[in-house]
């Protein structure tokens, strides 16, 4: 029988169907030992923590954010124990090792937290997630359209068929595009089923779009999705996408580390005296790094209060269209001062990114439910 005043670290290596487990005694010799492999079953998992409930004082456990999603985090913290869902690319590694086992990386997260070394990821109530899906199934299906669409550009410039017109996808388009005839029938079938396709494509993402904006009223975080439409180059997709991947901005203590999180920040190496600083880092949340990026692409324009964002900016309150205004001041004088320097127009659209973000972490902030 163990004893029961011990506080004790325990290593999940999840998978489909089972849980390799690992535990690991307090201090920094104590033993590390493999407690075997259970079912991800919830009864499987429950009958594991009531045992480790009654051996042990304290128990804390982690394991990798993966394809498993959140359930299992959720079973422990409503259990009562310490969990945390570790970042795998922040998971220290040794360079000589060449074995990898379900049971060995479970060792491995064990005595990773027994010493503190591991990076958690911020875990989203089930309401939160439920929205990112939604974003995340519309990004899908806009990415979808945008290949079907490739395919019918790149069949029209394959058989030298050429629009010479320089806007796409306009109903001026779609009718060049029903007026294309081909000799061989075979062609002609392949041409009209690509056309239906995206035609499909397009409706799947209207109605993903709708679905979206009927659920952002009764979204907790439906206020911070408007305020942050205030601001150039942010649109419904991009505030909902901002808010539904970064969650609650108060756990970034400041701009700086939201824009770390992001990738937005140059890489650097360092030795001695010498100091040498590259790209970005590209490190954190793709999705979000990608929206900024499109989004400061609007500031190479003189700052002014379009039509369109004067009715949005209208239902805010005056702190956040002054917010919004300071923004559009700095970043389109930041544009055409680096534009005026040289640098290239993709270097100075992520430096705006870069700002970007913390100004939406100001409003954001300031605009964010009560806990």
């Amino acid at each position: 029988m163990e004893d029961k005043s011990k506080v004790v670290f325990v290593g999940l290596d999840a998978s489909k169907d089972t849980l390799a487990v690992s535990v690991a005694d307090e201090g920094r010799n104590g033993e590390v030992r493999d407690w075997g492999t259970v079912s991800t079953a919830p009864h499987a998992v429950d009958k594991l923590l009531k045992k480790l409930a009654a051996q042990y004082h304290r128990v804390e456990m982690c394991y990798e954010a993966g394809p498993t999603g959140y359930g299992l985090y959720r079973q422990i913290t409503a259990f009562g124990f310490s969990c945390c869902v570790v970042a795998p690319s922040l998971i220290p590694m040794r360079s000589g090792e060449r074995i990898k086992t379900d049971r060995r990386d479970a060792m491995r997260l064990a005595r990773l937290l027994r010493a503190g070394e591991l990076t958690p990821v911020w875990v989203p109530d089930e309401t939160h997630e439920a929205m990112r899906d939604l974003v995340r199934a519309r990004e899908s299906a806009a990415e979808d359209q945008r290949h079907k669409r490739q395919l019918i550009s790149a069949f029209l410039l394959r058989h030298g068929r050429i629009y010479h017109r320089p806007k796409t996808w306009t109903m001026r388009y779609r009718r060049w595009l029903q007026q294309q005839s081909f000799d061989h029938p075979a062609q002609q079938i392949a041409l009209q089923e690509m056309i239906m396709a995206e035609r499909h494509a397009v409706e799947r993402v209207a109605r993903l779009t709708d679905g979206i904006e009927q659920l952002i009223p009764n979204w907790q975080l439906g206020p911070v999705v408007d305020a942050l439409q205030a601001l150039r180059g942010v649109a419904l997709i991009s505030a909902v996408t901002f808010m539904a991947e970064i969650g609650d901005v108060r756990r970034f203590e400041n701009p700086r580390k939201l824009m770390a999180y992001l990738g937005l920040v140059p890489s650097e190496y360092s030795t001695g005296q010498t100091t040498k600083r590259g790209g970005i880092t590209k490190a954190g949340n793709s999705r979000v790094r990608r929206t900024l990026v499109e989004g400061a692409w609007t500031y190479r324009f003189p700052a002014r209060v379009g039509e369109r964002k004067l009715y949005v900016l209208q239902k805010l309150p005056p702190e956040i269209q002054d917010i919004a205004w300071k923004a559009q001041s700095r970043l389109t004088a930041r544009y055409r001062r680096l534009s005026q320097r040289g640098k290239k127009k993709t270097v100075i659209t992520t430096a705006i990114a870069r700002e970007m973000s913390a100004f939406m972490w100001d409003i954001a902030r300031r605009t964010m439910p009560v806990p």
